[in-house]
């Protein structure tokens, strides 16, 4: 522990604000690196945007209009396998991460046409090369037999996988307290006061007090951040899940509206909707969703859907993340962004070494994710 800092039950070195996925990377990174962190959740009435993810390690087509991302989103990508192997051998748990590619299936010869020319233009801007194959119906067909006759072709970007979320929540948790890190569901933080270089946080059941607090909570983080001098202009984008029984193994590859778990069940999603704070279903959304889906893999056409629901996205003006220090009151981070599971080992790397350190890896390009390029 760093000298002069002061702890107590009620206090640690870092706070963090938020136990969902963004929240628990981001702590377990910093405790990996000797701080004590806190973290304190709302519990399970929080808006969890870990509740409704596709448990994608996903890099195609991200961050096609704004290459700080699409290189973040890449780094990640890369750090994914060590994180996995680290989190089983030091839980046990196998998240089930697969990183053999991923498809992004088009319906319509003029929807393939669109996404080709979309990364064409991204690889365009990376000089190290953006590796992605566009595979017409034939193609596809060979990787995935079971594609529908309506299905005009795909685009193949090697770089993507996908995990397990739930257990990829399990297994951080897990890694974070064994290493002495504390979880308290103490419900919602409702006011960071900054004190004499540190952080006071107030609930309704009780005040805390940490020297750095890392605002990781979702949609909170809205009316936290302006506590602590940085504007967070964020909001609320609703997509709704379906799950489908267990079927024969035909998906080796996620999509970006299907996939296939390792226990065979099938998820299928990627609605966005603009809906304020209601993550409900309703019958018409589900129904796109189901269409889709059957329209891909005609075999889905007579599998029982067991449930669905709906999940809180959250999101910025321009679809990015926001990673800022305070300059006001220094030592206070807001950490946001609506791809939890693809940047999991970002956050619980070199994002962790940020808040630690205090000096960012200049490969991060922090300053590009600055909220202030919301500000006109």
């Amino acid at each position: 522990m760093a000298a002069g800092i002061r702890t107590s039950r009620n206090g640690s070195d870092v706070a963090v604000v938020g136990g969902g996925l963004v929240g628990l990377a981001v702590a377990l990174g910093i405790q990996e690196k000797g701080q004590q962190v806190t973290i304190y959740d709302e519990g399970d009435i929080a808006f969890r945007a870990s509740r409704g993810n596709f448990g994608l390690v996903w890099v195609q087509g991200k961050g096609d209009s704004y290459p700080a991302y699409a290189n973040l989103t890449r780094l990640s990508a890369r750090l994914w396998g060590d994180m996995a192997a680290s989190l089983e051998d030091s839980t046990g748990i196998n998240i089930q991460l697969s990183q053999k590619g991923g498809l992004f299936i088009c319906l319509s010869e003029n929807e393939l046409a669109q996404r080709a020319k979309m990364l064409d233009q991204m690889a365009a801007k990376h000089s190290e090369g953006y590796p992605f194959e566009v595979l017409d119906h034939q193609q596809l067909k060979e990787m995935v037999p079971e594609i529908g006759p309506e299905v005009a072709g795909a685009t193949w970007g090697p770089e993507d996988g996908h995990v397990n979320p739930l257990y990829l929540m399990r297994a951080l948790l897990k890694r974070f307290t064994d290493l002495g890190g504390k979880l308290i569901n103490s419900g919602a933080i409702n006011r960071v006061q900054p004190v004499n270089g540190q952080f006071h946080l107030h609930s309704a059941v009780g005040s805390y007090v940490s020297e750095k607090v890392v605002l990781a909570a979702g949609l909170g983080n809205k009316k936290l951040a302006s506590m602590v001098g940085i504007e967070a202009p964020i909001f609320p984008n609703r997509g709704q899940v379906l799950i489908a029984e267990r079927v024969k193994h035909f998906l080796d590859y996620p999509t970006g509206h299907v996939r296939q778990t390792a226990e065979g069940t099938i998820q299928c999603g990627d609605s966005k909707e603009d809906v304020g704070f209601d993550s409900g279903t309703t019958t018409d959304v589900i129904a796109d969703i189901a269409r889709r889906a059957v329209t891909m893999f005609p075999l889905l056409k007579d599998v029982r859907l067991i449930r669905s629901w709906g999940a809180l996205r959250i999101m910025t003006p321009d679809g990015h993340p926001v990673y800022q220090q305070s300059e006001e009151f220094p030592g206070a981070f807001l950490v946001t962004c609506h791809s939890g599971v693809t940047l999991a080992a970002a956050h619980a790397g070199p994002i962790a070494d940020w808040i630690t350190e205090g000096n960012a890896d200049p490969v991060l390009n922090l300053e590009k994710f600055h909220a202030d390029r919301f500000q006109v």
